[in-house]
C-alpha cells in the first residue's frame, strides 16, 4: 500500500478532512455490512440480497461510505466489481469492526436477561441436523423462549469460512481445523469403513486393499470437508487412482445407493453398524488406513461466547453421550 493513499485514508476518517465535493458523513454498521456484503457477493445485486435490501438502496449505501473515506472502494465492470487498493485495506477492517458489534450486542443482550440471545449455527453434518439438532434446538429455546435461531448448511471449510466472517457464531464441522484463530471442541468420533452391498463378491472378507477398493465405483461424500480430504490423501500414499462415480453431500445418501447395489462407499463404522446387523450393507477394515472421522464444534477463539452459546454446548455434548449409549446399545 502506498504511503500517499494510507496517509489519505487516516487523514479522511480521523483528522475529519471533509471527502471530495462534499460535506462530512458518519461510517454506520449499515454501510459497512453493505460494504462487506457486495465485497464477499462480489455484485451489487447479490449483496443486496444479502442485507435484505434493494440494490438502489446499498447502492446509496456505498456512495455514502465512498463519500466519507474521500476514495473509491470498488471498480465496477459489466459482471462483477472488484475492490480497489481502498477497498481491500477496509475489508479485514470492516469484519473486525462487525465482530466487534455482534459481540457487544451479545453483551447488552445477557444485561437484559438469560431469555434473551442469537445464535447462528451451521452444520457439516446432515445426520447430526437430522436426528440431534432438532430436539437440541427445542431444548434450547425452552431455556432461551425469545432468543433468535438460525441453521444454516455447508462443507466444514465453508462454515469455518463464514465463521471468521462473522456470519456463524459456532458450527458442526469435521475436524482437525487448520486455523489458529478458530476454536474446536471434539464431541464423536468414529473409524471409516469400506461398505458394500451383501452380494458384493468380496462381501465375505474382513479386509480391502487401498488397490481393490481404488477399482471399485466409489460414491464417496463432496469434496471441501476434512473426511474427504483424508480418504483423498489416502488413496494418494498408497498411489492408487481411486474410480470415484458419485459425490454426494449426505452420508444417508451414500449408505443408501450402496445398499442398492450402486457402488461402494465409505462411512463410519459406528454409524452403519445398525444397516449391517439389518443385512442392508456389508464393511470391510481398510488395510493401511487409520482414517478417523471426528465431529466437533467450532468458533472465533477469543470471540464472546453467550450464555446461549455456552448452553448450546452443553446440550451437545449430553446428545453426544446419549448417541454413544445408542450406538453401544446396538452392537
Amino acid at each position: 500500500m502506498s504511503h500517499r493513499f494510507e496517509s489519505r485514508l487516516w487523514a479522511a476518517r480521523y483528522f475529519q478532512l471533509p471527502p471530495k465535493g462534499g460535506t462530512q458523513n458518519k461510517m454506520e454498521i449499515r454501510q459497512l455490512k453493505a460494504f462487506l456484503a457486495i465485497a464477499e457477493a462480489k455484485t451489487f445485486t447479490a449483496g443486496a440480497r444479502r442485507v435484505n435490501v434493494t440494490q438502489a438502496a446499498i447502492s446509496m449505501q456505498i456512495r455514502q461510505l465512498e463519500d466519507e473515506v474521500g476514495l473509491q472502494l470498488f471498480t465496477r465492470t459489466p459482471r462483477r466489481v472488484i475492490l480497489t487498493e481502498a477497498g481491500e485495506y477496509l475489508l479485514e477492517r470492516a469484519r473486525k469492526i462487525l465482530r466487534e458489534h455482534d459481540s457487544a450486542l451479545a453483551e447488552i443482550a445477557e444485561v437484559a436477561g438469560a431469555e434473551y440471545g442469537r445464535l447462528r449455527i451451521g452444520s457439516a453434518s446432515g445426520t447430526f441436523a437430522m436426528h440431534q439438532l432438532p430436539t437440541i434446538m427445542q431444548r434450547l429455546k425452552e431455556t432461551f423462549p425469545n432468543s433468535e435461531l438460525s441453521v444454516a448448511s455447508g462443507t466444514s471449510t465453508r462454515l469455518v469460512d463464514r465463521i471468521m466472517h462473522g456470519e456463524l457464531d459456532t458450527a458442526f464441522i469435521s475436524l482437525p481445523v487448520d486455523n489458529t484463530n478458530v476454536t474446536t471442541e471434539s464431541l464423536f468420533s468414529d473409524e471409516i469403513v469400506a461398505i458394500a452391498h451383501p452380494k458384493h463378491p468380496l462381501a465375505k472378507e474382513k479386509y480391502i486393499s487401498a488397490a481393490t477398493l481404488a477399482a471399485e465405483k466409489l460414491i464417496l461424500g463432496e469434496r471441501g470437508g476434512n473426511t474427504r480430504r483424508m480418504i483423498d490423501e489416502f488413496f494418494s500414499a498408497a498411489n492408487v487412482k481411486p474410480n470415484i462415480s458419485m459425490e454426494l453431500s449426505r452420508q444417508e445418501a451414500i449408505n443408501e445407493m450402496v445398499a442398492n447395489g450402486l457402488g461402494v462407499g465409505m462411512a463410519g463404522a459406528k454409524s452403519v453398524n445398525k444397516d449391517i446387523k439389518e443385512g442392508k450393507i456389508i464393511a470391510w477394515f481398510i488395510e493401511g488406513a487409520e482414517i478417523k472421522w471426528e465431529l466437533g464444534l467450532a468458533r472465533l477463539r477469543g470471540g464472546h461466547f453467550s450464555p446461549i452459546g455456552k448452553e448450546f454446548v452443553k446440550l451437545c455434548k449430553e446428545s453426544f453421550v446419549e448417541r454413544e449409549k445408542e450406538l453401544k446399545a446396538r452392537k
